[in-house]
Parts: C-alpha cells; structure tokens; sequence
C-alpha cells in the first residue's frame, strides 16, 4: 500500500492509508501509512486549510520476534532531491536553449536507477520546488487569476511517488494561500517543524503551519525476500529568516523557531512516538559549526543532536560530499559526515541526486545503523577539454509528460518580444565594475518610484536606487551571466535581468544609515594587501545578491581596510570603513540628512542583515514587482542605457592586482569595462576562467 497524505493540517495527528491509481511499489520500499505529529494542523474553518483529511489506519509498533529473529542485515536507500526550482525539464528559459545540467526529468532517471537497485527505498524532497524559473512565474500568474490546475512540479513529483517532503524559504515566495493550494495536490506528505502558527510554550507545543514531523511506517525487505517493519521518523525545517525575507506575505500570519533549538525538542517526541530512525529533511546549508539562534546555515550543529540518524541538507546550492567542503572535527567531505552520521546535498535544479545507503541491523530490540555510504551522484559532467557538458542519464517519460504543456506554455511566454536594446546587456564584470544591467534596474526601480510619488508632497524629489547584480557565474557555474546581445529584447530577458519575484519598497534613510548599507555590500570583496599582484578579489563566502550598489551615489571602496560586517551580515569591525567619499550630486552626503532609496522587498523586510535598510522608514510597500516595472521600462525605450552609472570605483593602489572568474565569454567585453584594468589570465577549474585587476588603474 501506498500513502498519498499531503500533510494534512488538522489538530492532532493524521494518518494516511489512501492509494493513488496505477501506483508500484516493486522498486521502493513497501509502505503502510504516514503519522503526522505534532499539532501540526489548522482546521478546516481557520484562514488556511491545506489539503484533504485521510482515513486513520493503525499500524503495529512492533512485530512479533519470530519475525525479525530471521534478520540479519539489510540496506535502507535514502534518496534526496533538493533545490529543484521548478526546472522540471534539461531547458534553460533565460538563454532559450536546451540545458542537459538541469531538470527532474534526468534526475529522475537516475532515482529509478537507484530504485531498481536496492528494494529497500525512501525518495525525499528538501524544499524550494515551487519557484525558481519563467516556468514557475506564469504557474503563480495563472493561479492568482483563478486557475486551479496541477502545479506542474507537483504534478512531476507524484510521478516519482516521494516519500515525504519539506518546505524551503523559496516556497513562501507567491504567498501562504498559492502554498496551500499547490500541497493540496500533491500525493506526498509535507512536514515542517519551525513555520508557526501558534506559538507554544515550547516547540513541541506550537501549532505549526504543517505537521511538525512525520512517521513513515514502512516494509523492508532482507535479502531472503523476508520483509519486516520500521517506523522512520521524518522532521522538516526551513531557515527561520523567511519572516523577513517574505514578510510581506507572512507578517501576522506565522512565525518561525530556530531550527536547531526546535529539532531538539522535538525528537524526543519522535522517539516517543515509536520511530526506529530519524531523518532530518533541512532545508539549511552546511555552515558554522558552533550553534547560534535562528542560524540561516544550520546543518551541522542539527547534526549533533541525539537521535538524528541522517541528515539531508541543503538551501546553498552545493554539493555534499565533495571537495566544495574542508574537513573539520564536525565535516567530513570524504565519507559524507556531519559529527559522525550520513549527510548529503545534492546541489541544486536537478543537478545531482543524493544517495545514503545505510546498512541496518536489528539487535537488541531496535534498528541499528552499522555502516552507511554517502555520495552525490550528477547527472551530468563538464569535459574540460571542449568545456562541454555532456548529460549521463535520459529524461524520465513520466517526469516530461507531466510537465510538456507548462514547458510549452512557457516557451511561448518568454518568446513574446517587448522592446530592444542599444548595446549588450552582460553581468561578466558585476562584481567588480559598474554594469549596466544594475543601471537598467535602477532606472525602471526610479521610474516606479516616481510614479508613487507623482501627485504627493515628494514630487520631485531624488530618488536613490538599490541593485544588486544575481547572476554572476559563482555557484551557478560558468555559464551564469546575463549575456542578452544588442537588438530585440523578450520577455525572457525580464526574468534574466531580475531573477526573484520581489515587490518594490520605498525608504527614507539617513546619510549615516546609507553608510552602514554600503559597508555590508563592500564586504563582498576580500582584503586586499597593498603591493601584492597575486591576491584574490572576492569573498567567496559572500552571497552576490547582497552587493548592493546604489545608483544616483557615486563612493571609493577601500578593499585594503577590513571588511565592517561579516558574510552574514554580522556587525564584526564596527571601526572599519571601507566606504569612501560618498557623494550626492557632487555634494558630500552628511550623516543627518535624509534621502529616498527605492529597493526590493527582500532588502526592506531585513534580507540580508541590512542595518542601513532596516532603519529606514517605509514610505511605501507592496508596490508592483520589480519585473513589472523592468517589463514597463523596456518597453517604453526612450531612455536604454548604452553604458553603466559611473556610481562606484576602487581607491588607486599602486603596484597591486587581485584575481577573479568569471565565464570565458567574458573576455571579449574586457576592453569595454571603463575605469578598470582587467586582464584575462587564463582556464581556471570548473569551466571558469580567471582574471585580474589592477587597482592603480581602479
């Protein structure tokens, strides 16, 4: 039998026994019911009810001996997806152009793979599945008008029958009633520990958005064809910062606990309730190793708690096990550890599939872990010789076919022309020159901005606009740039240009806060020592999308001071300065005087640990979306930029360079970069190349 529970959210547990048409179980793990725990649960007349109430159906804790004396050993596949984003197919929408690195339908090829090799199967999913590409956009444009159909990832994950499934930060991103609606329709369940409703008195008491944690009760099969059960035990969490980074949806609505502190008193409660194993879906990064509260990377201290057996992480964008990774007393990268136990992360958009095998042992009245083996396993590989990317797996019939009429749908929409540029757009030099895709976001943020003002007392005043670049290779791969050549222009390039779907949001700040902004952004660069020429330029700890650069300002950044505030945001050296000269209009901008500044809701609800932006006092919210007004922009033309803002520079350093990657492509526009010296150097390792720049031509 097969459970189809969504997560049902009611008081109180609920079980599933109800079995969805045409469903096998051959090649995963026979299973009998899910047990949401936890108050897990909002009822059917409250604000949000998320999904169908399935029939109770009980089933033994325990089985009698002469069952399981037979048993030696046997081996339970974990198997993690995590980070899809929507990209259901190998396809890149941004570029229009097949992409065979990307995309559960070859992801999915190898979960069968890995299936029809061990009997003895669970498939999970880590969360951000719902948002992430054009794809998704036009799911979440089609809902908010009134369509109720399948969401397509929900519809191509069914097909793969996943065993259980957690939310990620991204999932919040069109709002708690298009969350509601897309869980409705899938045929796993969905559990998440730290995304409140009510709180307790402690996290075993509040009344979470979703079941705090499930119970899988499921067969495992020996080798002899003996099957026995087990109780694998299932917590969720997403990174509690989702209160500012959607605030606009989730203000009033939830709250959220630090994931560490909830999994600790949650588990026993777990254990109580009769799992054998726990596995812990976490949707968090593999980050610091001592705990702090509400940590937005928590994997590893959540790893050190007792009764957590397995850990699948993810949110970051990396691969676990790899050399992506140090080895410390808490990290292994080798063997795939956290403190000691199986942990892996499977990249992101479909790139990989995780895979833990754990060899069990029933001993002593309970189920014991006596070895495990972690690892990654891509569907793709780069051949650095062609610096081609070559797909290992086909796509999945079931995965294509579920997702074939959004994907067209899709194609169609980003194919509509919008408009045309002067000059190409490119983000290859981003993070280290003034751009002009920045400029042309901060024009359209301006416009909008002006707009709201138009008939008010503001009328006409300077409006100063936030932008930071996103797609700057990185994480992403070589192939992660803006590249849009000069001529008509798309509705893809939109979705290009801004890549989230954020709402505009108008502060007023001070000068001395605008300050403080521009010290977290220029923690992007990595210190610089005076007289060396062999040094790298960029923290690669520091997140692109938190480089903010404020056009209208024109400022020197002094990469050879230390850095104010740490990659997160933490205030680390409240003396240093690397902010320079910072002017308005010529004029220096003095710390008592106030100005507007127009940016993303993320920024404004506190994404990033802006203390300059969370300062300001919020003139206007919940503007249009900032593709909006980019889509307006392009449109109208009268005002294409043909070169960046001449906004920021380097201080002058004599005798000194840093490196950097970027793409390959990059190298044809180096010459075009005004104000900086850049030199390509040569390949660098995973298809990027390498630069330098000289800071006595900064």
């Amino acid at each position: 039998m097969r459970s189809s529970a969504a997560g049902s959210l009611r008081r109180g547990p609920a079980r599933s026994s109800a079995a969805p048409p045409n469903v096998t179980v051959s090649a995963c793990l026979m299973r009998h019911n899910c047990h949401a725990g936890g108050k897990g649960a909002i009822e059917r007349s409250s604000e949000l009810a998320f999904g169908p109430i399935h029939p109770k159906v009980e089933f033994p804790k325990s089985c009698p001996s002469s069952a399981r004396h037979l048993l030696t050993t046997t081996t339970l596949r974990i198997l993690e997806t995590t980070d899809l984003h929507v990209h259901l197919l190998p396809y890149d929408y941004y570029t229009d152009r097949p992409d065979v690195g990307v995309g559960l339908s070859r992801t999915a090829s190898l979960i069968r793979q890995m299936r029809a090799q061990v009997p003895n199967c669970l498939l999970f999913d880590n969360g951000d599945f719902l948002q992430g590409t054009p794809l998704s956009d036009l799911v979440a444009q089609q809902n908010s008008a009134g369509c109720t159909d399948i969401h397509p990832a929900i519809a191509a994950m069914n097909t793969l029958h996943y065993d259980a499934a957690t939310l990620g930060n991204h999932e919040f991103n069109f709002g708690l009633e298009f969350l509601r609606d897309a869980l409705a329709q899938a045929h796993f369940p969905v559990t998440c520990s730290n995304v409140v409703r009510a709180l307790g008195a402690t996290p075993a008491q509040d009344e979470t958005l979703l079941p705090q944690y499930l119970i899988l009760d499921r067969m495992l099969t020996d080798d002899s064809g003996q099957a026995h059960p087990i109780r694998i035990g299932v917590i969720g969490a997403a990174p509690p910062q989702i209160l500012q980074w959607d605030g606009q949806h989730l203000a009033g609505r939830v709250s959220t606990r630090d994931i560490v502190a909830t999994a600790r008193a949650v588990v026993p409660q777990i254990k109580a309730d009769g799992a054998d194993i726990i596995i812990a879906l976490c949707h968090s990064g593999i980050g610091a190793q001592g705990e702090t509260n509400m940590m937005e990377n928590a994997a590893v201290p959540l790893a050190a708690i007792a009764g957590i057996d397995v850990v699948l992480a993810g949110h970051t964008h990396l691969v676990f096990p790899s050399n992506q990774f140090a080895k410390t007393d808490a990290i292994d990268p080798e063997k795939g550890h956290l403190h000691g136990k199986p942990a892996v992360m499977a990249g992101f958009n479909g790139s990989h599939l995780g895979v833990v095998d754990l060899t069990l042992s029933f001993d002593k009245g309970r189920w014991q872990i006596i070895h495990d083996t972690v690892r990654a396993v891509p569907i793709a590989r780069r051949d650095p010789r062609s610096d081609t990317v070559h797909g290992l797996v086909a796509c999945d019939a079931q995965v294509r076919d579920a997702a074939l009429a959004a994907h067209a749908a899709t194609v169609d929409r980003v194919r509509q022309p919008i408009g045309a540029t002067p000059v190409p757009l490119q983000s290859y030099f981003a993070m280290v020159a003034n751009d002009i895709t920045i400029r042309i976001v901060a024009q359209a943020q301006r416009k909008a901005a002006a707009a709201i003002l138009a008939n008010g007392p503001r009328a006409g005043q300077p409006v100063l606009s936030a932008v930071a670049p996103f797609k700057v290779g990185a994480r992403g791969g070589p192939n992660y740039f803006v590249d849009i050549p000069a001529g008509p222009l798309e509705q893809r390039n939109v979705a290009d240009l801004y890549l989230y779907p954020n709402t505009l949001s108008l502060l007023e700040i001070t000068g001395a806060q605008l300050h403080l902004w521009l010290e977290r952004a220029a923690g992007a660069f990595a210190r610089i020592t005076r007289g060396v020429t062999d040094q790298p330029l960029l923290d690669p700890s520091f997140p692109s999308y938190n480089f903010d650069v404020i056009d209208g300002l024109t400022y020197e950044i002094d990469p050879t001071a230390p850095s104010r505030f740490d990659a997160q945001g933490v205030e680390i050296n409240p003396a240093a300065r690397r902010i320079r000269d910072l002017r308005l209009d010529g004029l220096p901008v003095s710390n008592d005087q106030t100005y507007l500044v127009i940016t993303n809701s993320y920024r404004a609800g506190g994404g990033g640990g802006f203390q300059g932006a969370l300062g300001g006092t919020v003139i206007a919210q919940g503007m249009s979306s900032i593709r909006d007004a980019l889509l307006d922009h392009l449109r109208d033309g009268t005002d294409a930029p043909r070169d960046p803002a001449a906004t920021w520079r380097f201080r002058p350093l004599p005798d000194t360079a840093a490196q950097f990657e970027s793409s390959p492509h990059a190298r044809r526009f180096v010459n075009t970069i005004k104000d900086r010296a850049i030199t390509y150097l040569g390949p660098a390792t995973n298809g990027f190349a390498q630069y330098a720049l000289r800071f006595d031509a900064a």
